[in-house]
């Protein structure tokens, strides 16, 4: 029995992954609590896509836990043990905003989470492949130290910068910069994930996402712009935009190309990798360009509002250079741009207001 378990289980990404690997037959143990719904209210609640996997996927084993919980997790890892194939882990604390009101909680799921399931991976799968979707807010402000150009709509690095043509690669340093509580914590699980692969051999690969994005997303004001901002297209209400002009730039991923990687290196597994990981070149935007997409998608002007002050430790542009990914798996290709995922949110979001009305 070839087991993958996913943390996160009926978010954005961790759904995604419970479909896909599914679908391929392997017997998929989720691990979910909601603890979006406590982040960011009963909107951004999780509960009724975990209701719906339980539904439609007959091999999905859901199970209603904490990651901060080492002993109810010790009961799942002792209970599959080595028929653990892959532990993918999407549960986190995302938001800037909402690390710093509870900083106790956000370290606890962000960094002793993350420990919690990296030991336990060890201790009763260790051939298992470990995967964190860590964040590219690991590498703090450090970003907007770049030499940016103000363009007519976003900004952009200057010309001969070596991260001008394809983005932000893995070289660029964590250190000495601001990072939000929110940062810092998901810094702490990112290291002790390739310490594990590094340290102990273990196949422990991190992805350094950009704005991952889709229909499923719960979005949220605080986490989830794109899903967040196609909502208030689709509904009307107030959408905020804070600070840079409202020029600022994210490339942004479809959480199908992003499962797609973990298959690859489940596939053919290497240990303590770190890669930035996103829309790249091929799917970015900013938010200016983003409301007008929005706008034209919805056939509608939306209601924005802008807020001077921008978000703590937020990036001015930041588009994931994804080469070195590419290059050791070949065969990765995106297949949503931009355009392609913002429509696909809207008919999400249309069937949704008509099902809730």
């Amino acid at each position: 029995m070839a087991v993958i378990l996913v943390t996160g289980s009926a978010g954005l990404i961790g759904a995604e992954t419970v479909r896909r690997f599914a679908a391929q037959g392997h017997t998929i143990v989720g691990i979910d609590n909601d603890m979006r719904a406590y982040f960011f209210g009963q909107n951004a609640s999780t509960r009724p896509m975990a209701d719906k996997l339980r539904t439609d996927v007959p091999n999905y084993v859901h199970n209603s836990l904490d990651i901060r919980d080492y002993e109810g997790l010790s009961r799942v890892f002792k209970e599959y043990g080595e028929d653990i194939q892959a532990v993918v882990h999407t549960a986190a604390q995302p938001s800037h905003d909402w690390a710093a009101r509870e900083p106790l909680t956000d370290f606890g799921v962000n960094a002793t989470g993350t420990l919690n399931l990296l030991e336990l991976t060890r201790l009763y799968a260790p051939e298992a492949v470990f995967i964190l979707t860590s964040t590219n807010k690991v590498y703090g402000d450090g970003p907007n130290d770049l030499p940016l150009v103000e363009m007519e709509t976003r900004w952009e690095v200057a010309p001969g910068h070596p991260f001008a043509a394809e983005g932000i690669d893995e070289t660029m340093s964590i250190d000495q910069c601001k990072h939000s509580i929110f940062g810092a914590s998901k810094v702490a699980a990112d290291v002790l994930t390739q310490e594990y692969g590094r340290y102990f051999g273990m196949s422990a690969v991190v992805f350094r996402g950009g704005c991952l994005t889709g229909p499923g997303h719960a979005g949220a004001e605080l986490h989830g712009f794109l899903a967040y901002l196609m909502q208030c297209a689709v509904s009307g209400a107030p959408y905020r935009i804070f600070g840079y002009k409202g020029k600022q730039v994210r490339d942004n991923i479809h959480a199908a190309d992003l499962v797609n990687c973990f298959a690859e290196v489940i596939a053919a597994p290497r240990s303590g990798e770190v890669y930035n990981i996103g829309g790249g070149r091929f799917s970015n935007c900013s938010m200016q360009e983003a409301v007008t997409l929005c706008e034209d998608i919805a056939g509608k002007k939306m209601n924005t509002e802008y807020v001077e002050e921008n978000r703590i430790g937020d990036h001015i542009w930041w588009i994931s250079d994804t080469r070195k990914f590419q290059a050791h798996y070949p065969n990765w290709r995106q297949q949503y741009d931009i355009h392609a995922i913002l429509a696909e949110i809207y008919e999400g979001a249309v069937n949704k207001q008509g099902t809730d009305g």
